[in-house]
C-alpha cells in the first residue's frame, strides 16, 4: 500500500510523468541519431560509388565460378570478379551471351621513392 501511495503522489506532482517523458525523448533522440548516421553513410557510399567510371564487356561465358566470370571478347578472355552481392538477371551459365557492367577501383596503392641521380 505504501508503494502505491508514493506512486500516486509522484503522478499527481507530475514528477514520474516528467521522468517517463524524458526517458522516451532520450530514446527517440538516440534512435533518430542512429537513423541519421545510417542515412548519411548510405548517401556517402552511393556518392563515392557513383564517382567510379563504369565499363562493360559483352560476350559468351567461358567459365563460371562463385568468385569469377570469364567472358570471351574477340581474341581475349576477360576475367571479372564476382561477389555475393553481384546482381544477375536471367539464367547465368557457361555458353550464355552476357553483358557485364563493372567498375575499376584501387585496392592498394604503394608509392615508390624516386631514385636520386
Amino acid at each position: 500500500m505504501n508503494a502505491g501511495r508514493e506512486r500516486s503522489v509522484l503522478y499527481r506532482t507530475g514528477i514520474l510523468a516528467s521522468l517517463t517523458t524524458m526517458i522516451r525523448m532520450k530514446t527517440l533522440t538516440r534512435y533518430g541519431t542512429i537513423a541519421l548516421a545510417g542515412a548519411w553513410l548510405t548517401v556517402a557510399s552511393t556518392t563515392l560509388a557513383a564517382d567510379a567510371k563504369s565499363y562493360q564487356v559483352t560476350g559468351p561465358v567461358l567459365e563460371l565460378t562463385a568468385t569469377k566470370i570469364v567472358v570471351q571478347k574477340g581474341d581475349e578472355k576477360w576475367e571479372i570478379a564476382r561477389h555475393p552481392n553481384t546482381k544477375v538477371t536471367g539464367d547465368l551459365k557457361v555458353g550464355s551471351k552476357v553483358t557485364i557492367y563493372y567498375t575499376m577501383a584501387a585496392q592498394e596503392v604503394e608509392v615508390k621513392q624516386d631514385k636520386k641521380k
